[in-house]
């Protein structure tokens, strides 16, 4: 009996995610999935690293039922849509996939936590601003919780980005593990 009580409590947070969360141009050590994780030794959660870098809406939902099998998360962190708006791609398809990831971790039993995300000012106002407002429409329509982008006070310093200008150094990550640790930990842990 104890020992169900104990595994009722134990929860897995599944990022899915981009470059952002994949640690790029660095180790996996480096990023903050993995300082997360760190932080939350003595918590009774996994953090499962899914993301990886170039993904893209469609790649994600496509791998999504094999990891919510596998994996079986209590909570599912969605970093997407970054390589969509800079590959161009139809915001309209965009959030018909970010939609269907909802959908099927909702079914799923999983709590769905959705991360804002931006994209530069160079693809036109009108792009930019579609893209930057599907994310506060999915939350709203799918009463999810809608994080903020973890980037909006480190993308503009430059010391805290690699020379790529897109990706955050090891140093920022630092900072985004505890910005997150902070936002994540009431939702997780109530």
């Amino acid at each position: 009996m104890i020992s169900d009580h104990l595994q009722a409590k134990q929860k897995t947070l599944l990022i899915l995610g981009d470059s952002l969360s994949a640690a790029y141009g660095l180790t996996q050590e480096q990023g903050w999935v993995s300082l997360l994780q760190d932080a939350w030794k003595s918590q009774p959660i996994d953090v499962i690293n899914a993301a990886i870098s170039g993904e893209t809406t469609d790649g994600a939902l496509a791998r999504l039922p094999r990891l919510l099998a596998q994996h079986q998360p209590s909570h599912i962190l969605i970093e997407l849509g970054g390589n969509d708006g800079l590959q161009g791609h139809s915001v309209t398809k965009m959030k018909d996939n970010l939609t269907a990831i909802i959908k099927l971790s909702k079914q799923n039993d999983t709590t769905v936590l959705l991360q804002q995300m931006q994209i530069p000012t160079n693809y036109g106002k009108r792009y930019t601003s579609m893209f930057s407002n599907t994310y506060a429409q999915l939350a709203k329509e799918h009463a999810v919780e809608l994080l903020p982008f973890f980037l909006e006070n480190i993308a503009l310093n430059k010391e805290l980005m690699q020379k790529d200008g897109i990706h955050p150094n090891a140093e920022a990550q630092i900072l985004i593990a505890r910005d997150m640790q902070q936002r994540l930990e009431p939702l997780i842990f109530p």
